[in-house]
């Protein structure tokens, strides 16, 4: 007799496997990957909040917003490796168990110092979802032999850009109507419906292999996760100061970083297989991609929305409302590509669509027409729609199946590059003031990435143009 919490297997039938991703087993892979981007804009409506009620400067509180991105850079590689040892629906639950505690250490933080344990805590169980989703969605798409599943990829890619763009107006409402508590407070309703939505959708996983003789400490490679954690953390802290840059931190990369690359290529468990990304050099080119439109996205929103606020004297509602159609048009266009599998023009069109958004944003001053701005937020849109899927399906086909998850979770750490280089680039455009000028510098940055992005897609001839290719 099967115990009713385990998930059943999809049924097969004599034309093939009836709904192999339906809602049972995706919604519950959904909302955890989209738990790490809406945590990371939520917090932002907060922060004035938790300066007043802790005696905090804003240098302070963003501290906040940073701790979150560098354990998720840090943590999504190594959350992926977990996985592969011990099981993707095991870590899935332990990184959502992770989050429930973390919301609940926020919403009752008595100090600042728990307010940062416990987005350091989001940060890390959050990281868990996004790899073994990807790694549980393979595993189910190889066993059952469905090819790429497009639709479920695409599905991925609009969860994280909705709740992404949702995050900030979400924030507002609950800190407006409850305070900024239940910033951290919505985490623990959101954990407890994925948690049960996961015991009931997600099949369990086989018994953990043991790897030998292997000590534990060999098998997860330890040395290798904190000269990464190491690497990346000096990384992202450089990046995002190049206003006034910390230049010790860059010796401090390189060497810790050099050292990864000597252990991992010694070691016989690497957290990253640094002789498969020697030969699997069209994987790589993903990362890179992905993490320069990741800039030009992050960069465009965040450079716009200051600047409307700041030069064109709008309100932060009205700016809600002018960067609505950027979240529509992404939907609609990554729902299109997804369902054609289309890898290699979206991408083309991705470059395009900030090469023009960039000329449009050349010729806007803080007294042009608003419908230019909308127009310039759809731009954005095509970008942001076609990108999301179109690289992440490349990701798909270009990992081995058994390297997926820790695959999965770099391409993430290469995204918070992007997000994290875009501010010190804002930063750097505008000085201490939004103004039209600043706004064109950031108009020429826009543009150079959408002329990067097309010559990195159209000169390398290993991208698919569909995910069947």
């Amino acid at each position: 007799m099967t115990a009713p919490t385990a998930a059943r297997a999809p049924t097969a039938s004599p034309g093939g496997v009836r709904k192999p991703f339906g809602w049972r087993f995706i919604s519950p892979l959904l909302i955890g990957s989209s738990l790490n981007p809406i945590n990371s804009s939520m917090i932002a409506t907060g922060l004035v909040g938790i300066g007043l009620d802790f005696h905090k400067g804003p240098g302070t509180t963003a501290s906040l917003i940073s701790v979150l991105y560098l354990c998720s850079a840090v943590m999504q590689p190594t959350m992926g490796k977990l996985a592969t040892i011990f099981g993707a629906r095991r870590i899935f639950l332990t990184g959502v168990t992770i989050l429930l505690i973390a919301g609940i250490i926020g919403a009752a933080a008595p100090a600042f110092g728990f307010l940062l344990l416990s987005r350091a805590l989001i940060g890390v169980g959050t990281s868990a979802a996004y790899p073994t989703a990807m790694a549980l969605v393979r595993k189910r798409a190889d066993e059952l032999k469905t090819g790429v599943p497009g639709r479920v990829l695409g599905n991925f890619s609009i969860a994280s850009q909705v709740t992404t763009v949702i995050g900030l107006p979400l924030g507002g409402v609950l800190a407006g109507a409850f305070g900024w508590r239940a910033i951290f407070f919505i985490n623990v309703p959101l954990a407890l419906i994925t948690l049960v939505f996961t015991f009931f959708g997600v099949a369990k996983d086989a018994p953990a292999a043991r790897e030998g003789r292997d000590s534990l400490f060999t098998t997860l490679d330890i040395p290798g996760i904190v000269l990464f954690a190491v690497t990346i953390t000096s990384l992202l802290l450089f990046l995002s100061s190049l206003a006034a840059p910390a230049w010790w931190l860059l010796p401090v990369a390189v060497t810790a970083g050099t050292a990864l690359i000597v252990w991992e290529r010694r070691t016989r468990r690497p957290l990253i297989d640094i002789r498969m990304l020697g030969r699997n050099k069209q994987l790589l080119r993903t990362y890179l991609r992905q993490a320069i439109v990741s800039l030009g996205i992050y960069t465009a929103l965040y450079g716009t929305s200051q600047w409307m606020e700041g030069a064109a004297h709008y309100t932060a509602s009205q700016v809600g409302l002018i960067l609505l159609p950027l979240s529509a048009i992404s939907i609609i266009v990554a729902r299109l590509v997804s369902g054609r599998g289309w890898v290699r023009w979206p991408l083309i069109l991705t470059g395009a669509s900030f090469v023009l958004t960039g000329a449009v944003m050349v010729f806007t001053t803080h007294s042009s027409n608003v419908l230019v701005l909308l127009a310039m937020s759809l731009l954005f849109g095509f970008a942001n729609g076609f990108s999301g899927f179109a690289n992440q399906a490349a990701l798909y086909v270009q990992s081995p199946a058994d390297e997926i998850a820790v695959a999965s979770g770099l391409y993430r750490t290469f995204a918070y590059f992007g997000a994290i280089f875009s501010s010190s680039l804002i930063g750097i455009a505008f000085g201490s003031a939004a103004t039209d000028r600043g706004f064109h510098i950031v108009a020429y940055v826009i543009g150079g990435i959408g002329v990067t992005v097309l010559l990195m897609t159209i000169l390398d001839r290993k991208i698919p143009t569909r995910t069947g290719t």
